[in-house]
């Protein structure tokens, strides 16, 4: 079969199992087979695909149409224009932890630029990347609870030549750090999705990504009300705690902030859908 009879085979049979975009899916998955560009496989549409790569291509099919996200089955995922690795035991990178980060670092733009750095929460290990890259003066630390993510954003910062620039830490949030002023910025993308909501996500996320990752508990703020709590003292006068948030739990979010009475300049951004996304709040400088 030529591929272009393939594409709308495999396309056809992505929609029918509810996959949305089954077209471009269609098409990713057949590059990664054949290993081509776009201008690559449209090149060669009119070929036969090779036994070998057939059968490669049914058995990714099969796992897509099982709803198993397409960037488990390619093995990466696009963020920031770099490619990281993703697996089951991280979150998919995702636009919205982009929008966290643009909002971090135009906030931080014309500013002095922070010194010490914690990605908490990290995963596969995006923000810290990012971040070493975009602020290369500061000395990063990432944190994850999870040993498995850990062995991800490792892999993730030794494959951009970052290992030498980010500190990979195991820690319970933020109890492994003594209660001192340690950072000038704190970047999070916690857990923060209602449990009860999780069984009516999208199966890829449902199914294949870490409930660890997902559940911000009963409220979707069990773990945001730690970090606002721990994070208070661990920050420089003047230091920064960002967050990404769920819609649903803004003005909660704002409340935890408020409630310490240490946090200033706090607010919440809508992202670029509008929904509310990103949780700022500054250590208040100490009075002269």
């Amino acid at each position: 079969m030529k591929m272009r009879q393939l594409l709308k085979d495999a396309a056809a049979a992505l929609a029918e199992a509810g996959v949305e975009d089954s077209a471009l899916e269609a098409e990713l998955l057949l590059r990664h087979c054949l290993g081509l560009s776009r201008s690559g496989l449209f090149l060669r549409q009119q070929e036969t695909l090779p036994p070998e790569q057939a059968t490669r291509l049914h058995v990714f099919l099969a796992r897509r149409c099982q709803r198993e996200p397409l960037q488990h089955i390619i093995g990466s995922c696009e963020f920031w224009g770099m490619d990281f690795l993703v697996s089951p035991s991280v979150l998919i990178p995702r636009p919205e932890t982009e929008f966290l980060l643009e909002h971090v670092l135009s906030t931080l733009a014309n500013k002095e630029p922070p010194r010490r750095v914690l990605d908490l929460c990290t995963g596969s290990g995006v923000i810290a990347a990012v971040l070493a890259k975009e602020l290369p003066e500061a000395e990063v630390t990432a944190s994850d609870y999870s040993l498995d993510a850990l062995a991800v954003a490792q892999t993730n910062l030794r494959r951009h030549g970052l290992e030498d620039r980010v500190r990979l830490l195991c820690a319970d949030l933020l109890a492994a750090f003594p209660p001192k002023p340690l950072f000038d910025l704190i970047v999070s993308n916690p857990p923060y999705i209602k449990a009860g909501d999780i069984p009516a996500l999208q199966p890829e996320v449902r199914d294949w990504e870490p409930h660890l990752a997902l559940s911000g508990g009963l409220s979707g703020m069990e773990i945001i009300e730690l970090i606002c709590a721990q994070a208070a003292p661990l920050l420089r006068p003047g230091g920064w705690l960002f967050m990404e948030i769920g819609a649903d739990i803004a003005t909660e979010t704002e409340a935890a902030l408020r409630r310490k009475g240490i946090y200033e300049q706090i607010k919440v951004l809508p992202d670029w859908a509008g929904r509310p996304r990103v949780a700022q709040g500054r250590r208040a400088l100490p009075f002269e």
